[in-house]
């Protein structure tokens, strides 16, 4: 079956050639029984390719279900993929199967694969191997024979090196790697999307489809789609129903895109490479890891500072110019980064310190700054989270994929905080 019949079948829109390379693939490797790694961005439809390869496949007769590892509590992952015995734990007053056992002969999709517990990927690394499981409570050694097929958004090679997944598991898993790319990378293909979403959001609202003339066109296609296609499709839905023009211009347009303002003001940071050729937008994936750049910048400013300073005391032969200068930086660098250090220690410095210098410990200054690296991350983590909690209307899963995060880790962080929701 060639590439065109897939998407013919299966819906899928666009004509990039990192698309058609990946549909070439899963359409290479359903008739096996290989596992395959499917990787890409929230978004971009990772769920549509492991149902094509199900459908091509010869188990296609046979159960398939997809299983979210990041929606799942780590408590009860093991028992939902493997099943437990009565009395295993509080709460089972049954014995259960598990989806390995109820979908044996078929395939099983295990989204999020990057937020399975440690201890459930040895597990799921036995299946894999020898296709053997024990339920959860049980010392009987039961058979499966199941296909899987797992995707994952994060980049599990570098998981592997921080010990969150093993790394056996990952060669294990990625027999054959499918990587999907993100919307922004096949710009071609975001005006047949969207006219495709518009004309079957027109047919279920019974409206006319909205069209685009071409500067919102350009908006369009430039616009960066961290949601990718399901946020192109949210887009589209809200034009549908809330305008009341059928020809949307730029300005229309740009009222439902949230960055479309935002764009262009967010701080440039040139790149540190000793070229002075700075490329933006590149070095940062999100705004919150600008505003740590930006305060991590501000600590190295005032780290020199408090250096030069220090060779002002060491050499009192400065020009009056530069300890001037020193005093001035130091006054604005104690009344204001240092304010939550104690009294003591964020006292004005008076000229009295330049006139008669007073032996100044390193190692006071660095415990210093630590301090106030620890304590500043913190705060703006915890009201980034806070910002994000109220945008969203305190919906955790929204927020926590607007951060970046997972939702386990935003719950543990509400704790970790006491942010109240």
């Amino acid at each position: 079956m060639d590439v065109q019949s897939i998407k013919n079948r299966f819906g899928i829109i666009g004509n990039s050639a990192a698309l058609n390379h990946a549909l070439n693939v899963a359409v290479q490797v359903a008739a096996t029984d290989l596992s395959v790694l499917i990787v890409g961005e929230s978004g971009v439809g990772k769920e549509a390719f492991s149902h094509i390869i199900h459908a091509l496949s010869s188990r296609k007769h046979n159960s398939f279900i997809a299983v979210n590892c990041g929606a799942i509590p780590e408590g009860t992952i093991d028992s939902e993929l493997f099943g437990h015995e009565k009395g295993s734990f509080t709460g089972a007053v049954d014995s259960r199967k598990g989806y390995f056992e109820t979908v044996s002969g078929g395939t099983i999709f295990l989204d999020e694969i990057g937020e399975m517990p440690v201890g459930t990927q040895a597990r799921l690394l036995r299946v894999l191997e020898t296709g053997e499981f024990i339920r959860v409570g049980s010392s009987k050694v039961q058979k499966t024979d199941v296909r899987v097929i797992a995707a994952t958004n994060r980049e599990l090679l570098e998981f592997t090196q921080t010990g969150k997944f093993r790394e056996d598991l990952y060669y294990r898993l990625s027999t054959v790697p499918i990587r999907v790319p993100a919307l922004r990378d096949r710009q071609e293909d975001i005006i047949l999307l969207f006219r495709k979403f518009v004309i079957d959001f027109a047919e279920r609202y019974k409206t006319t489809p909205v069209q685009l003339d071409d500067e919102a066109k350009t908006l369009l296609i430039n616009y960066p789609w961290k949601g990718n296609v399901r946020e192109l499709k949210n887009i589209a839905e809200q034009i549908s129903v809330l305008t009341t023009e059928k020809q949307i211009n730029a300005k229309q347009l740009r009222q439902f895109l949230p960055e479309a303002n935002n764009i262009n003001r967010l701080p440039v940071l040139a790149s540190h490479n000793g070229t002075g050729n700075g490329t933006p937008g590149n070095e940062f994936a999100n705004e919150r890891e600008i505003l740590y750049k930006l305060f991590f910048d501000m600590k190295k400013d005032v780290t020199e500072l408090k250096k030069m300073f220090l060779e002002i005391l060491q050499n009192p032969s400065s020009s009056n110019a530069a300890v001037a200068f020193a005093r001035e930086s130091l006054l604005h660098d104690y009344t204001t980064v240092n304010k939550d250090l104690p009294q003591q220690q964020s006292q004005p410095i008076h000229a009295n310190v330049i006139n008669h210098p007073q032996p100044v410990m390193y190692d006071d200054i660095h415990h210093h700054e630590e301090v106030e690296e620890s304590l500043n991350i913190m705060d703006k983590e915890k009201e980034l989270i806070i910002k994000a909690l109220k945008k969203h209307k305190g919906k955790r899963k929204d927020a926590a994929s607007d951060l970046g995060i997972s939702e386990r880790t935003l719950y543990r962080k509400l704790k970790e905080y006491d942010i109240d929701e």
